[in-house]
């Protein structure tokens, strides 16, 4: 058995194949890319995209909770060639998200016998985009074919739907779509305080779909968000109510129809948060503006928003900031102190865009 064990190994097509996803859950689909990977390298990376993000409807699992899922599907021998890293997302820089897929390849893939290892990035022939593949020029590219039927956004629609739905669908039809490691743990999940508040997310987000389900197109919605930041600290606000509720965020809103972007921002800091800075020393504070349209960014759908960076001043006190009545609570976050997972939506990524936050985490 050791024999063929190693003349297995031997004639391995890769040193390394790297398969990256998000994982949310895990399916029969992700096990079988895996599995052939197996087969096919000596050593497997597999990358868990939205490693440090709150959990929402898109990304209900934390990392390591996808981490023990995925090593569910495999034995001990395969765990053994299998690493199972954090990914954070960068979602308007391609470089610095590159980059960090870059390094963590370079710092997990073993040499072989004195020369570079030979590594390929592998996954499914439709979701394996040409555009991630230029993203990789030096890797080869492997695809193997898609399980048909099955997708993690159909899965989680399942499991959302109700609790009724949920129940019926792990007791009945799962298996077809997960392995059985995956059910169990999605079972006793279903089970946790983190599910119910799911479920009043998803209860939310069918209301607001049924206001706009006469709409003629489908709504976009343009919001704006403000990044005020004074001697290493910037300004969030603490949600009070669902989506997103006990999460940090910055100050924002919806434009009301007959207002320009930056002064509908500098009303929201002023109604919502009563900063205590005068709107001309706010404007002179002002160092940059971009719009941000990650298509899965909110909740709601098709939501832009245009945001607005404001540096003010290195001062011995912070502003004062005034609760206002029945609204979310503002405070000053010190930089460092900064969390993904505690952020909501993609709050982290708009920060980190006109600050230059890091993109790499370590180990949670």
């Amino acid at each position: 058995m050791a024999q063929t064990q190693l003349t297995s190994d031997c004639h391995k097509d890769f040193d390394c194949l790297v398969f990256i996803g998000r994982f949310q859950p895990p399916h029969l689909g992700h096990r079988a890319i895996i599995h052939e990977a197996l087969k096919r390298a000596h050593q497997v990376i597999v990358l868990v995209g939205s490693a440090w993000q709150a959990r929402s409807l898109r990304n209900p699992w934390r990392f390591e909770e996808r981490s023990e899922m995925l090593r569910s599907c495999f034995d001990e021998n395969d765990n053994a060639r299998l690493e199972i890293e954090p990914l954070l997302d960068a979602l308007y820089n391609d470089d610095v998200w590159v980059r960090d897929v870059q390094r963590k390849v370079r710092d997990i893939a073993s040499p072989s016998q004195g020369r570079l290892p030979r590594i390929g990035l592998i996954g499914a022939s439709r979701g394996q985009s040409s555009y991630y593949l230029t993203l990789f020029p030096q890797w080869e590219s492997v695809s193997v074919p898609i399980v048909e039927g099955i997708s993690a956004s159909g899965i989680r629609e399942r499991l959302f739907r109700s609790p009724a739905a949920a129940s019926d669908y792990t007791s009945t039809g799962a298996a077809h779509d997960l392995p059985p490691g995956v059910l169990d743990t999605l079972e006793a999940f279903t089970r946790s305080q983190h599910y119910q508040h799911l479920l009043e997310e998803q209860q939310l987000l069918q209301q607001y779909r049924q206001a706009w389900a006469d709409a003629p197109y489908p709504p976009i919605f343009v919001t704006v968000n403000a990044v005020v930041v004074q001697s290493g600290h910037v300004l969030m606000v603490k949600r009070s109510a669902a989506p997103g509720k006990g999460l940090l965020a910055l100050p924002g809103g919806f434009i009301n129809p007959h207002e320009r972007l930056l002064d509908a921002c500098l009303r929201e800091l002023r109604e919502r948060v009563r900063l205590k800075v005068p709107a001309p020393v706010l404007r002179g504070s002002l160092r940059g503006q971009r719009l941000f349209d990650e298509p899965h960014r909110s909740w709601r759908g098709r939501t832009l928003a245009e945001a607005f960076y404001f540096a003010l001043r290195p001062e011995q006190q912070l502003p004062q900031l005034k609760p206002a009545k029945g609204g979310d609570r503002a405070r000053w976050v010190a930089l460092a102190d900064l969390e993904p997972e505690a952020l909501f939506e993609d709050h982290f990524f708009i920060i980190q865009t006109f600050l230059g936050l890091p993109a790499s985490l370590g180990s949670p």
